[in-house]
């Protein structure tokens, strides 16, 4: 059964206009995207007025198209040789203390991308030394050499989304793979455990309880330190529909369970995105 109507717990506050054209303002000067809008984010008034942005890098256009997803799939352009210094300039100008950088699929370039992330790393580091930096990555083509080349660069955390359960991967993530996608997080504690790694899952989108907590455990056996958990809310009419508005209640659940399996930090509520207060983590971990 599809459910349409939102149940009470599920109020998307809108976006203060000039709030927007502030951060529209900012952006379009360094000429670079936000996952927040592209995305379409639930969250993108909270952040913006508070002055973050998640940074998409290598463009605003997929070479893939994710059923859950509302990034753009179509004309692919040149990674821009300046966007990581524009990423370090705006970060700097909004003064961030965290830096929260991922991208669109990049299937057409060899390293998937991995070069202009090291690139974008490195120049935050330069320009914001005292900041810390997490990383959202793609797949990167399944490949050891490119995820090294971004662990290169000395990310505080190392995400990854697994987004979904393996069984529900053929309808809402067709050209992904549930276990190259629990590689990239092994693959990056095996290379630099230093690094933090993270995975977030979305819920609602058909999947069972028992499922979810598989999930939770596959992720911690590859050594996944942080997980996210959000509701699935569909982008546009074209995106899979929302077979389930999850309880705030059972986000508690499962918050509670990730603990007992040994997750350092679970985020775990409606709104829950990957990088929505990404820095609360690490702050969490360095106060035990």
């Amino acid at each position: 059964m599809v459910i349409t109507k939102k149940p009470e717990w599920i109020r998307v506050r809108g976006v203060d206009e000039s709030v927007l054209n502030r951060m529209k303002l900012l952006l379009d000067k360094y000429h670079l995207h936000t996952v927040c809008e592209s995305a379409v984010c639930p969250n993108m008034g909270d952040c913006f007025k508070a002055g973050t942005a998640t940074f998409m890098i290598l463009g605003d256009v997929c070479t893939r198209d994710c059923a859950f997803c509302g990034v753009a799939n179509g004309k692919l352009l040149p990674p821009d040789s300046e966007e990581p210094e524009n990423v370090a300039r705006a970060a700097k100008e909004l003064n961030l203390n965290h830096v929260v950088i991922t991208s669109v699929s990049r299937d057409d370039l060899p390293d998937g991308g991995a070069d202009q992330f090291a690139r974008t790393i490195n120049a935050v580091k330069r320009v914001l030394p005292g900041a810390t930096t997490d990383v959202l990555v793609p797949d990167l083509k399944g490949s050891e050499e490119n995820l090294s080349v971004v662990l290169g660069a000395g990310p505080d955390i190392l995400a990854h989304n697994l987004e979904t359960v393996p069984r529900l991967y053929a309808a809402c993530r067709q050209q992904a793979d549930y276990n190259t996608s629990l590689k990239v997080l092994e693959d990056s504690k095996k290379t630099a455990p230093g690094i933090f790694t993270k995975s977030g899952v979305m819920l609602g989108m058909g999947e069972t309880r028992d499922e979810v907590i598989e999930v939770m455990k596959n992720l911690r056996k590859v050594g996944c330190d942080f997980l996210t958990l959000g509701q699935y809310l569909r982008p546009a009419a074209d995106n899979i529909e929302v077979k389930e508005f999850i309880k705030p209640d059972i986000f508690d659940e499962y918050r509670r369970i990730g603990e007992e399996l040994g997750f350092r930090y679970v985020a775990s509520s409606p709104f829950v995105r990957s990088s929505f207060h990404a820095e609360e983590a690490l702050k969490h971990v360095r106060k035990r």
